[in-house]
């Protein structure tokens, strides 16, 4: 694409731009916070849980292999499946952006996946695939690229502000 968003006749304000790179930060942070919180509270259950069927003390800690993986379960679960079926997860739906195809399409589960499991590799190289998103005019990230995705703004800022006069 060569334009600076993705074009739709009814996108007013800022929806269909693409996501900047301080917007997607602060929803992979928010998304970070949650899947954290949601694998320390859900391994607490677990750990109750499994220590009243089976009568002992049962603590994750003390196993780290299988803390680790079920943790990356939990976040690979907690982002694909979110965004195979809205497009977003929590943190993007908080900021107000969506992923979509890097043709406008809805995302559906196979690229949801592939953005997923590729996004560590934008990590690799002292966060290269990230600094992808300020040297690129679409905003793409090394996963974005592989996974056939883009991140636009999925909200209509003009809308809302006028709303907001409107109650003043």
């Amino acid at each position: 694409m060569t334009t600076s968003y993705l074009s739709s006749a009814s996108n007013p304000g800022l929806q269909g731009h693409y996501a900047g790179v301080v917007t997607r930060a602060v929803s992979f942070g928010i998304d970070i916070l949650l899947i954290v919180g949601g694998f320390a509270l859900g391994g607490t259950v677990a750990e109750y849980v499994l220590s009243a069927l089976f009568g002992g003390d049962v603590r994750l800690a003390e196993a780290p292999l299988v803390s680790a993986l079920l943790l990356a379960a939990w976040a690979v679960f907690y982002m694909a499946y979110p965004l195979s079926v809205a497009g977003r997860t929590l943190g993007m739906g908080i900021v107000g952006v969506r992923a979509v195809r890097a043709d406008g399409r809805d995302l559906d589960q196979r690229h949801a996946v592939v953005r997923v499991l590729v996004l560590p590799l934008s990590f690799l190289l002292f966060c290269f695939g990230f600094v992808l998103i300020v040297l690129r005019r679409d905003r793409r990230a090394l996963h974005d690229l592989i996974a056939g995705t883009v991140v636009v703004y999925a909200w209509d800022a003009r809308a809302a502000r006028l709303r907001f006069l409107l109650k003043r």
